[in-house]
């Protein structure tokens, strides 16, 4: 089976041009803010859940669910950027993810398509992009309308030790 994350050289005319490899990302929507997660880091994505809040944790932390038998920690990723709470009655999915053998939910408004990008166009974070979101980011891509802003999951997920420190 042939290996379709590098993508050979193209003949455009007389000129060659080399593509890079492509990287495929879950698009997801916070607020009016698209980002993305590297496909292989997601094992499900969810409709609205029953969450049971769990006393004294982070405010990242909206509790744990139930997802097959295993319990889940849910974090709301508008209050791990910083964000305004969504609006009541509007109801979030979830993507959940696997760090350190333990599985997440990323509590998020909307998830879009996987998008399969050239990592050739991948950027740095622009100047003027919000600190809280620098933190948890590896860096941007430049799309038609908007700005995919690539998520960095080992950092999204470090809150914890952040507040201790």
């Amino acid at each position: 089976m042939a290996d379709n994350s590098k993508v050979p050289a193209v003949q455009n005319g007389q000129n060659v041009v080399s593509l890079g490899a492509l990287d495929q990302y879950v698009s997801i929507t916070i607020g009016n803010q698209l980002f993305g997660i590297k496909v292989l880091l997601v094992h499900d994505v969810l409709g609205p859940q029953r969450i049971t809040r769990i006393p004294l944790s982070p405010k990242e932390v909206a509790g744990s669910l139930n997802l097959r038998g295993r319990i889940v920690t849910a974090i709301d990723l508008r209050s791990r950027l910083n964000m305004p709470p969504r609006p009541k009655g509007e109801e979030g999915m979830s993507v959940v993810v696997e760090q350190s053998g333990e599985l997440y939910s990323l509590m998020v408004d909307a998830v879009g398509e996987v998008l399969s990008l050239d990592d050739t166009n991948f950027e740095s974070h622009p100047p003027t992009m919000a600190q809280t979101i620098r933190e948890v980011s590896s860096g941007i891509y430049r799309l038609d309308d908007t700005l995919l802003v690539v998520l960095d999951c080992d950092s999204l997920l470090n809150f914890g030790r952040q507040d201790a420190a």
